[in-house]
């Protein structure tokens, strides 16, 4: 069984989304926001209620771009998206790739939106609708649904000491984000559990989808060559040769 984190390619792709990543969390937020006093993360950042109220939709896609200021946070993120990306990018192709990170962060911002509504429509609790959510996270918890399933017998090492199946991570780390949430409530505490199921679960969809689709295409292909659409049409008349054309 092969081991994650051997010859990872740092492919263009990765150079981009990381390269991204950490100019906006430097420059945008150390910097203009910390030092110069433009508030950025409050029109970037996911604000449920104004994604909800004030129609500021495009919080569930620039989210997913910003971080907070603890530099753990940011490296983290990176570091799986280069640990978790790398394969999955050789194995599928960029283009997919990136449709695919961008499609769970968006879902997980989404569905994050969803369910901090219901809870506030069920409990009367306004808390999560004001908390800011940031970070790449759910993204990354739909890569490493991905990877679980594509390369599930691959050995990692939770919590860089116990070696496990990819698979067996991955089920830990849902089973632990959904007792988060059950113990902690949706706004509870300083993560954002819901994002990072929304990851999850945003992932599994965007693969039944493509999966769907993959086999839409094939079954196209098989019947164009069971009935390639050609048309045998005779011309009879008199003093004529037969003709035969498509």
């Amino acid at each position: 069984m092969k081991q994650i984190g051997v010859n990872l390619p740092f492919s263009k792709t990765m150079k981009v989304l990381i390269g991204l990543n950490f100019v906006i969390w430097f420059f945008g937020q150390v910097l203009l926001e910390g030092y110069g006093g433009v508030h950025l993360s409050r029109w970037l950042a996911l604000y449920p209620g104004k994604v909800i109220f004030d129609g500021m939709i495009w919080q569930v896609v620039t989210y997913m771009f910003l971080h907070t200021m603890q530099v753990s946070h940011i490296l983290l993120n990176m570091l799986m998206l280069w640990f978790m990306g790398a394969e999955l990018e050789a194995r599928w192709g960029s283009r997919f790739f990136v449709f695919y990170y961008l499609t769970t962060g968006i879902g997980a911002g989404i569905l994050y939106v969803l369910g901090v509504w219901i809870h506030n429509l069920i409990t009367g609790s306004t808390l999560a609708l004001v908390v800011p959510v940031m970070g790449a996270s759910g993204a990354i918890f739909g890569l490493m649904l991905a990877y679980g399933i594509l390369f599930g017998e691959r050995i990692i090492h939770f919590m860089m000491l116990f070696p496990m199946k990819a698979k067996y991570f991955v089920m830990i780390l849902g089973a632990v984000e959904i007792m988060s949430i059950l113990t902690n409530g949706v706004g509870g505490g300083e993560v954002a559990n819901l994002a990072h199921v929304g990851g999850l679960v945003s992932g599994y969809l965007t693969l039944l989808a493509a999966t769907a689709w993959q086999r839409r295409g094939w079954k196209r292909k098989a019947a164009k060559k069971k009935n390639p659409g050609l048309r045998l049409v005779v011309d009879n008349e008199k003093d004529k040769e037969p003709r035969y054309w498509n």
